[in-house]
């Protein structure tokens, strides 16, 4: 069986840093790809190589992102064929209603805002991991 992937979209190290950190608190130990764009989360999809990189498990999705916003992310991951039933969590800071509705407008499979208390925000990945990468039956895609 093939190890589990989680592809992070995020840009801000620190909190790349907080939710590494917090997985392996809890000692979710899958495989983390993380994508520091919008561009850069697409060419893993679609870029060159693509049809040979393993589809992640979940992808956790921050919105505000530089080059391409995590909105156009999700909307072109719904798009295609091959990445239209992966599931995408949003995790943001963003507490907008508007970024809550047009998420899941675009087929996001859950929203979750970044706790800001790191004991809150080590609970809150313990939950995501324990879920998407346990509990969660995906289709099989690859």
């Amino acid at each position: 069986m093939k190890p589990r992937i989680i592809l992070l979209v995020e840009d801000n190290p620190d909190d790349v840093l907080l939710i590494r950190r917090a997985f392996a608190t809890h000692k979710v130990v899958n495989e983390m790809v993380v994508a520091r764009d919008g561009v850069e989360a697409l060419d893993y999809f679609f870029g060159p190589g693509a049809e040979q990189r393993q589809l992640p498990q979940v992808i956790l999705l921050d919105l505000k992102l530089p080059k391409v916003d995590g909105h156009e992310v999700l909307r072109r991951l719904r798009a295609e064929e091959r990445t239209r039933l992966l599931p995408v969590v949003i995790l943001t800071t963003s507490d907008e209603q508007s970024d809550m509705i047009r998420g899941y407008e675009n087929g996001a499979n859950s929203y979750v805002r970044k706790p800001v208390d790191f004991e809150e925000f080590l609970g809150a990945v313990k939950t995501l991991g324990i879920y998407w990468l346990m509990l969660n039956e995906p289709p099989a895609l690859d």
